[in-house]
């Protein structure tokens, strides 16, 4: 029966996702915002929303170690389950503004993350304190506001591609946009609530430690709304939207998520190693790496999701 709720309450986490980020695409489409805002900032954001509550109700609930191994599981999960699936189905280009901010702002966070976890700033104790969470919700407000920022100097200097400029006709009524969002935040925050229980449940029955449960399960569950938006902006030829919508979700998880869950009760990372947080900043650089050749073709897709398996094998063992 566990599993059942378990199972039932992710469809949940999907699809009130997925409602969310559909009323959030349209409302953004009929305020004109650009389709590399909607990818990185909007989509991004709005996918990460799982992550962003299964992170805030295990620290709500004492459970630090869920709410820092999700994080780090969802982003490297994204990168090399989601963009290497993606990428060995539908190759993807990666533009030169991405290697310029967004790619290397997000293994900036990603070694500032790292750095806080082993007491590198403010604190003297294994934790991630309300301090260095303010310093972290800083580090989100700068992405968002260079994000629109470039956005609206970019409308105001040249003309807008067609691409870049939405046909609003066919988008939803504003009422009935906000009214998406609202429904799908409340099937969110009620289903991520059912998950996070169920999901400790099934740790310590299966005599497993919550971050290992937190790294895999969580993490990979938690992202699946990533992985449909990204598949489905790709189908669409849309693959910079896919990009964007990885690399601004990763930002998102370390930034505001960890910023907000620290603001409730200080993280401890006991059961997150060193080498998990080394893993995350490795496939940010690899993402860094391929935009260096311009593209991640079929190749690097496969051998991205290879090395997915390669490590969710070495953590259970």
């Amino acid at each position: 029966m566990i599993y059942l709720i378990l199972v039932v309450s992710l469809i949940g986490i999907v699809l009130g996702a997925d409602w969310l980020v559909s009323g959030s695409v349209s409302i953004a489409k009929r305020l004109k915002v650009s389709e590399f805002v909607i990818g990185a900032a909007i989509v991004g954001v709005g996918t990460s929303m799982p992550e962003l509550l299964v992170s805030f109700i295990g620290a709500l609930q004492g459970n630090s170690d869920v709410a820092i191994g999700n994080v780090a599981g969802s982003n490297i999960f994204n990168v090399l389950g989601i963009l290497g699936l993606t990428a060995a189905f539908f190759p993807i280009a990666i533009d030169k503004a991405n290697m310029r901010f967004e790619i290397p702002y997000c293994i900036f966070v990603s070694i500032i993350l790292t750095l806080m976890a082993f007491n590198f700033f403010v604190t003297d104790t294994p934790v991630i304190g309300r301090i260095d969470g303010l310093l972290l919700l800083i580090l989100f407000a700068i992405f968002m506001w260079y994000s629109f920022h470039r956005d609206s100097k970019q409308k105001a200097g040249i003309t807008e591609t067609r691409q870049d400029t939405p046909d609003n006709s066919k988008e939803k009524p504003v009422w009935m946009a906000i009214a998406t969002v609202t429904v799908g935040l409340a099937v969110l925050i009620t289903s991520c609530d059912i998950f996070v229980d169920k999901a400790v449940q099934i740790a310590k029955n299966w005599g497993m430690s919550e971050a290992v449960i937190s790294i895999t399960l969580i993490a990979c569950g938690t992202s699946l709304p990533e992985l449909a938006a990204s598949i489905a902006a790709a189908i669409k030829k849309n693959t910079l939207m896919a990009l964007g919508n990885i690399i601004g979700s990763n930002i998102f998880n370390i930034s505001l998520i960890l910023g907000l869950s620290s603001q409730v009760t200080p993280l401890t990372s006991a059961g997150i190693t060193l080498t998990d947080y080394l893993v995350m900043i490795g496939v940010a650089l690899l993402t860094l790496l391929f935009g260096i050749r311009g593209r991640i073709d079929r190749a690097s897709g496969l051998f991205m999701v290879a090395c997915f398996i390669a490590y969710n094998i070495f953590l259970l063992n």
